[in-house]
This record gives C-alpha cells, structure tokens and sequence, in this order.
C-alpha cells in the first residue's frame, strides 16, 4: 500500500462494542472510515443494524466491511457561523440553538467555534484547540460583532484543518449562513478537494433574505451532500432550535463502517463510494459520502497555500 495513503482521511480503528467503552485508535491497518446515517421511506432512524446488513462498493466493485460500530462514540464537532453584517438579528437564535445542541450532545463530545466574515476568527482561547464546557462555547459563539461580507468557503476550509487536530474519528461540521460566498480566497472547487479528503460529515443550514443576491443554497445543499450530511433551509429563525435537534437526534444515530480500498489495481485519486443497507430483502434510505480522495488532506492544503 502506498506510503501516507489517506493520511488524514483514512485511519484505522477499533470501535467500541458498547457505549461505556472508549473509542480507541490503532494502527495495524489502512482503511476508509464511513460515516453512515440510515431511515425507512418515512424519514425515521433504522437502529440495530449489523454489519452484514450493508454492502459497501468503491468504483463499483464490491468492498469488504472490515470494521464495524453502532454506538454512540464521541465526536468532534464544529460549528461554523457567518458573523456578516446581515446577520445581526438572526445570530441570538443560531447561539441559542447552538448551545442546546452542545447540552445535547454526547458528554465526551468536543467543540469549537469558527465565525467568519471577511476575516476568520476562531471563537476559542489561542490556547484551547476544542472544549466540552458550555461557557467556553457560549463565550466563542457571541465572540464578534456582525459586519463586513462573507468569506464562506475561507472558513470552511479553515474549520476542516482544525478538525484534524481531533483525537476522534467521528468529525463533524455545522455551518450556518445567510449569503454566498464574496470576499474568500479559496474558490468552491479547491474547497470540494479539502472535503473529499477529509473525514468530516458537513451539516448547512441556510438562513436566507428573499433579497439577499449572494444567497447560494445550491451550494450548500452540495457540500452537505457530498459528505453525506444534511442541508436545512428553516422557514422562520424559530425553526434554526429544531434544526439543530434534528442534526444532532443524525449524529447520534449513524453508523461507523471502515473498508480497506483497494490499492492493487484501482489508481484512480478520486474514487466514488456507495453504501446500501437492508433487512429482511427491504432496502433502506442510506446518507454517507458519495467521494474521496487519497490525496492526503495536509498536502491540498500545502498546494492551495502556495498559489
């Protein structure tokens, strides 16, 4: 196997058989990490599953399932909200949501914060790389005043680095906007070569003014889905507290599936990926990542800093 494949993207790992147990990582053996979410026809959670109720195929040929979980494991998650000049009004209810969803959450679970409009601005302590107490997230989640434009794709990009800095597998992303993209230096397609090679599911939620001309929901529907997250429109601000309950109820009800990909005679750098998921002859809904790539995470990066 070629030396640093999916360096960042894929790992090894042993998952853990109940939810007492730690998440552990080992090293023994290279392989693509899923994150599966799986509902029947009408939208609900299909829990209790096993291994052998999924098929997972990469370009098309079939994949051995060689590591297996369906408990409730730690997960990092960040949460990336636009602090442009337009969301004045609607930021008390994406912190009000924000902080129902961490009292939710796992209790291992650790957060961080990145808002963004034209500049990036961690919402942490320099010193503190991802937290687990509410008043550190609540402190990071009001940090800023709203102004200036939107560096959309910038933090993004600035928030899938972090997560490589996690402990944990399971890696996850909340981006929460109003608008497109306007001021940022990373363009969408460098942005969709960082998220196909890393291993984070990515939830959008778009808050959106009938007359805001920078509003791209299509773009943020394609960076849920190519992750295999979700993407939220709410119709009201109110709806931003139900929205994050239903990502995190997502989170919490997803599968880890792990493969060996193969290296022997597929030498294609993106490769697609499909999961399907059965009981009983009845096939499932199943939302997981469509692509990857096995170029490693920190040498896109290395390229896209040097133009």
């Amino acid at each position: 196997m070629r030396a640093g494949l999916l360096s960042l993207f894929c790992a090894s790992a042993l998952f853990a058989q109940n939810a007492s147990e730690p998440y552990t990582i080992s090293d023994n053996v290279d392989m693509v990490l899923l994150d599966v979410s799986v509902r029947d026809a009408h939208g609900r959670y299909i829990t209790g599953l096993h291994k052998d109720n999924f098929r997972v195929s990469e370009d098309g040929q079939a994949r051995q399932i060689t590591a297996f979980g369906s408990v409730d494991t730690p997960v990092t998650v960040g949460l990336v909200v636009d602090n442009s000049a337009s969301m004045q009004s609607k930021r008390p209810y994406v912190t009000m949501a924000g902080l129902a969803f961490a009292q939710e959450s796992n209790s291992h679970d650790q957060f961080f914060v990145v808002n963004f409009n034209n500049y990036i601005v961690p919402g942490l302590p320099r010193q503190v790389a991802f937290t687990d107490q509410l008043q550190q997230l609540r402190s990071a989640l009001y940090y800023g005043e709203p102004k200036g434009q939107t560096a959309l794709y910038d933090a993004i990009a600035y928030a899938l680095k972090h997560l490589e800095l996690s402990r944990f597998e399971k890696r996850t992303l909340i981006v929460v906007s109003d608008g497109g993209d306007n001021v940022s230096k990373t363009s969408l397609p460098e942005l969709l070569k960082l998220i196909q090679a890393s291993r984070a599911t990515v939830y959008t939620v778009g808050l959106f003014d009938p007359q805001d001309i920078d509003r791209n929901p299509g773009v943020l529907h394609k960076l849920a889905n190519t992750t295999g997250g979700e993407f939220f429109q709410p119709a009201q601000l109110t709806d931003v507290l139900t929205v994050f309950q239903k990502i995190s109820h997502d989170i919490r009800n997803r599968y880890s599936i792990g493969y060996v990909p193969d290296e022997s005679t597929n030498h294609r750098a993106v490769r697609s990926v499909k999961v399907t998921a059965f009981e009983n002859h009845h096939k499932f809904v199943v939302r997981t990542r469509t692509t990857y790539t096995i170029t490693p995470f920190s040498q896109l990066m290395s390229e896209q800093g040097a133009q």
